[in-house]
């Protein structure tokens, strides 16, 4: 009988290479692009796309298994997503999720009008215009691939809600990346560096790179890899999020030739 070559070792969730999981795929990611842009979008850019998305959704999935552990819980519920989201300002993301599910009712208040009347709560649209909220349920697969490579499992309301931060995060990154293209750069960025007590400070991204950002090349016509990075800078705050996350997507996309 032969030997079996040995696997090797698996690594721990924390350690897993940014390639190892894909949970969205490029077709899903040029299907959301197609709901917000005429444009075409590279493969590679759809990649960059997948591998942002996918790293702030790991952030998050990471902060609220800190919060479920301290309660000694292993299945994630919304409330840990709350937690996770009060402790890292930078994970902040997919807000126009927020007035659409009943768990960040608590966290975005009472709204008022300037003659200080009650603002009732938005009502779920039936129109069926494409938006990032209609389209969330296609993420769930992902989501939960997701979940499964953390070692995690989520209630259902928990999978919904990582849904919808998903396809509103992806489709905002999907705007931002379009403006890059049509304006020739980012016309519009600045850092913000978020530094938690006793933590050190990241590094800042170099001024190289957004001067590159600032000043795009090629045609009008394609959203690029590069238009991605510029977009995430505009979508993440100038935090360890947005350096992982850039550093991830570049790392996707080596691998890749452009669509």
């Amino acid at each position: 009988m032969t030997a079996q070559p040995a696997r090797p070792e698996r690594s721990g969730p924390e350690t897993a290479s940014v390639m190892d999981v894909s949970p969205f795929k490029p077709s899903l990611v040029k299907a959301v692009f197609r709901d917000v842009t005429p444009m075409h979008v590279s493969r590679s850019a759809a990649w960059a796309a997948a591998s942002v998305t996918r790293t702030v959704l790991t952030e998050i999935i990471d902060g609220a298994r800190g919060a479920a552990a301290k309660e000694a819980r292993k299945k994630l519920i919304p409330r840990d997503l709350l937690s996770a989201i009060d402790r890292n300002v930078e994970l902040e993301v997919g807000e126009k999720w927020y007035d659409h599910s009943p768990t960040f009712r608590g966290l975005t208040g009472v709204l008022y009008d300037a003659e200080g009347v009650i603002v009732p709560s938005r009502k779920r649209s039936r129109s069926r215009k494409p938006s990032a909220v209609v389209g969330a349920h296609r993420f769930e697969a992902g989501v939960k691939k997701l979940l499964r490579s953390q070692g995690a499992t989520a209630v259902p309301a928990m999978v919904r809600d990582l849904d919808g931060i998903a396809s509103v995060f992806l489709t905002d990154l999907a705007r931002d990346a379009a403006m890059v293209v049509r304006e020739g750069g980012v016309k519009r960025f600045g850092t913000v560096t978020l530094v938690m007590s006793g933590e050190p400070a990241p590094t800042p991204l170099l001024k190289d790179s957004l001067r590159a950002w600032s000043a795009r090349t090629g045609d009008r016509r394609t959203i690029g890899t590069d238009d991605i990075l510029a977009a995430t800078t505009i979508q993440l705050f100038g935090g360890n999020l947005r350096q992982r996350a850039l550093a991830e997507a570049r790392e996707a996309t080596q691998n890749t030739s452009a669509g």
